[in-house]
């Protein structure tokens, strides 16, 4: 039967070590950069393609770039978009040229946002959330998918290096509006090559290596043209608070979008799914599960930034010491200095978006 990841899709992760397996990953050593962060720390980051050239360009200070898009189809992200931000501010602050591309063609083919929708949404909230979850905008270099010609263009050179069979094998499905949107990533990914050929990492999700595969592909029956083969580094879904399926605004119910009401959020936070036992004397005895419990991965991937206090709660769980209740109410308070400071700087980029570096086509 046929592997497919997919990017569309809301299902949950089972094992990552099988997907590592199946689709030819590397995983992940957080030895390989220097200082890691938070996510990389606790193997949130699990898995990537061609890394050491990545590490190489920043050992040597050779250039090399991060990338990423903006989906404007709603008007809150999820916390899966904030880890993303927080790879490529990391990057970003390790030399890397950093691009945002806002994916309004692609919103258009595949979810049906008019490319005008798309461009309020993404200058009102997106890019101002972007750089409020941490990115610099004086070293980020912005872009709208529908005005880069030449992206789209590439997207057309690509599509001859691939085959309808290949494509349904990556994707799973090759309706026109899925084809379309594909070939023009594979363009996004490599654009910052047109005028310099050099590495580059596309920090994502691992829904999204269906299309780095095919970039890979592409670049690989383009040898004469020695575009670097994009590097990408990959982390664990945020699934959602009831454990079933990756964090998706699909299911708002058990889902904490950014920003939302702390009220709203923390009524969210204490009927998440848990470890603990049946009854308060039995979590005494027998000691919590965290390695089950939903708010605790939120506090690991999200909420606890110094690893000993994670630790704790996490031991303090495991002994009986720390029941649910307490665990939910750090969460709660951690959750609304979150809210508060993203709020704040939302509002503060909002002021200032007229100072962005958009790229002149």
């Amino acid at each position: 039967m046929t592997k497919i990841i997919d990017p569309y899709g809301s299902e949950l992760v089972e094992d990552y070590t099988k997907i590592i397996k199946d689709f030819g990953l590397e995983i992940f050593d957080d030895k390989i950069f220097s200082n890691p962060n938070r996510i990389m720390r606790r193997n949130v980051v699990f898995a990537g393609r061609d890394l050491k050239i990545i590490s190489k360009a920043i050992h040597e200070k050779k250039p090399f770039y991060a990338l990423s898009g903006i989906m404007p189809t709603s008007d809150t992200f999820h916390f899966g978009n904030k880890m993303v931000v927080e790879n490529l501010r990391y990057f970003q602050e390790l030399g890397a040229k950093t691009f945002i591309l806002i994916a309004d063609l692609e919103a258009a083919a595949a979810r049906g946002v008019s490319i005008e929708e798309g461009r309020k949404r993404a200058l009102e909230f997106h890019i101002p959330g972007y750089i409020a979850l941490g990115l610099d905008p004086k070293k980020t270099v912005f872009y709208f998918q529908s005005e880069n010609k030449e992206v789209m263009q590439f997207g057309y050179r690509a599509a001859k290096k691939i085959t309808l069979n290949e494509f349904k094998a990556i994707y799973g499905n090759a309706d026109p509006g899925r084809i379309m949107s594909a070939v023009t990533q594979v363009g996004d990914i490599l654009f910052p090559q047109f005028d310099e050929r050099m590495p580059g990492i596309i920090p994502v999700g691992i829904d999204q290596d269906p299309h780095i595969r095919l970039t890979r592909d592409v670049v690989n029956r383009m040898k004469s043209e020695k575009f670097f083969a994009p590097s990408s580094l990959y982390h664990k879904y945020t699934s959602s608070l009831d454990g079933s399926m990756k964090m998706s605004k699909s299911k708002p119910e058990s889902c904490i979008t950014v920003p939302e009401d702390v009220v709203s959020a923390c009524k969210k936070l204490k009927k998440a799914l848990t470890g603990g036992r049946e009854t308060v004397d039995d979590q005494r005895k027998k000691g919590g599960q965290p390695e089950k419990c939903m708010v605790f991965e939120m506090h690991k991937q999200h909420l606890i930034e110094k690893d000993s206090y994670l630790q704790k709660i996490h031991d303090d769980c495991k002994s009986g010491a720390m029941l649910c209740g307490e665990c939910k109410n750090i969460a709660c308070e951690k959750m609304n200095k979150f809210m508060i400071d993203f709020n704040n700087k939302l509002l503060l980029a909002r002021k200032n978006i007229k100072q962005l570096k958009f790229v002149e086509f």
